[in-house]
């Protein structure tokens, strides 16, 4: 987009933004939310991965490349961070069009900006959704809440009103109707980047008795440091995410809300108020059973990221003898959790899906390290979510440019996004 259309269109968000964003906005039309489609979806997450690497020596340097190749191997559907906390203005009411993302190590970056970057939010959402809409790629509008500046954001009121003019800024420029939902806050409560909430559970740790069911539970080795939640940290999550939602109803009713979530134990999923959700999208993988992972260091040297990677070839050796024996087991259970979300969605009367799964969480292309497990769990899960009725499905969290060792197979992507397409 030229700048001064741009310009343009930025303030003309800024004048919705200063009519009152309490009002209802006008129903746009032709929107494309997942409970209006009557399609599946192979969804990729593209996370901040999109915006972070569109640089000259980034993967996403060439968006309409990257697009391109996205609908070649068979996905109608991203999912993506809006940065809501860059687009909308400061709380002074400055709008800052240009931000820096430092890179604080030199460990291998699975996603984001692995170098020190500078890049135009703004400017960037407006430009991708542009060409997301002309390709017919329905996006779901998401945050991670990383990144510069976050620590600004206090709040309810302070959340909501990022999300409030990000979405006005986009309805402005004509580009409502790639909105496939909003997905306010990354895994939540657990794993994001906005600082305040995390604060501010932590400051209830100690103001009840703690659930006694809490200790029966076990973490899994990497979310052991999170601990567990009480019953007052409970009841402000649940609150906190049904009241965000209800505000933004206010005035975009006809859009799909949810906050995304992870299967873990300390934190169940399904103890959220559902009430204002019109999606479920929870995160599943298998290496959450230790059926796959047990004794193999993956954990620790892989997930972790450890100072060198002198283990990966006795890791994945492991990993892949670990599936081999307990393939079935690994995915009668995948079955069985697939089932409860389905279940949940149908008495809820919404669609469920997923866009982070289904073998390993953290994995990346290595002379020692290949996608046998990946390329298979996605293939069951696939078939699954065909059994569960899942609306959208992605094929794992690993469907960018910067993984080429799982990007390139094109046949393979076209063959298992057909299953999840139907």
């Amino acid at each position: 987009m030229q700048r001064r259309e741009f310009m343009k269109t930025a303030m003309l968000a800024g004048a919705a933004v200063a009519g009152g964003l309490g009002e209802v906005s006008a129903k746009s039309k032709g929107l494309h939310t997942l409970r209006a489609q009557k399609k599946n979806l192979a969804i990729a997450m593209w996370d901040f991965s999109w915006l972070l690497r569109h640089h000259p020596a980034g993967e996403f340097l060439d968006w309409d490349r990257v697009l391109d190749e996205l609908c070649e191997r068979g996905y109608n559907a991203v999912r993506i961070d809006l940065f809501p906390h860059l687009v909308a203005a400061r709380p002074d009411g400055t709008v800052v069009e240009e931000y820096s993302f430092p890179k604080g190590d030199w460990k291998p970056a699975m996603w984001g900006n692995k170098f020190s970057v500078t890049v135009r939010p703004r400017e960037g959402v407006i430009d991708f959704l542009g060409k997301c809409q002309k390709r017919g790629v329905h996006v779901g509008f998401s945050t991670w809440f990383f990144g510069p500046d976050v620590e600004k954001i206090e709040g309810l009121d302070g959340f909501v009103r990022v999300w409030e003019e990000t979405l006005a800024l986009i309805e402005a420029n004509g580009l409502m109707d790639t909105c496939l939902y909003v997905d306010l806050l990354n895994e939540y409560p657990l794993f994001h980047g906005f600082s305040w909430f995390t604060k501010k559970l932590d400051s209830l740790k100690d103001t009840t008795e703690a659930d006694k069911d809490a200790g029966e539970r076990q973490a899994f080795e990497w979310s052991k440091e999170m601990g567990k939640y009480n019953r007052a940290q409970w009841e402000y999550y649940r609150s906190f995410g049904s009241d965000a939602i209800r505000r933004l109803k206010k005035r975009w009713p006809d859009l799909d809300y949810l906050l995304c979530q992870t299967r873990i134990p300390d934190v169940p999923w399904d103890s959220m108020d559902f009430t204002e959700y019109g999606v479920l999208d929870m995160h599943c993988w298998m290496i959450m059973n230790e059926k796959l992972g047990k004794d193999t260091g993956y954990w620790e040297h892989i997930h972790g990221l450890a100072d060198n990677d002198s283990k990966f070839k006795d890791i994945s050796s492991k990993l892949l003898e670990n599936w081999k024996v307990n393939r079935g087991d690994l995915t009668a259970w995948l079955d069985e959790e697939m089932g409860k979300v389905a279940t949940k969605a149908r008495a809820l009367g919404v669609p469920c899906g997923n866009t982070e799964g289904w073998g390993l969480i953290n994995w990346l292309d290595h002379p020692a390290l290949g996608w046998d497990i990946i390329k298979e769990s996605a293939e069951i899960a696939a078939e699954l979510g065909r059994k569960h009725d899942y609306r959208f499905n992605c094929t794992s969290n690993f469907t960018h440019p910067q993984f080429p060792g799982y990007w390139d197979d094109v046949k393979w992507h076209r063959r298992v996004t057909k299953i999840i397409r139907g």
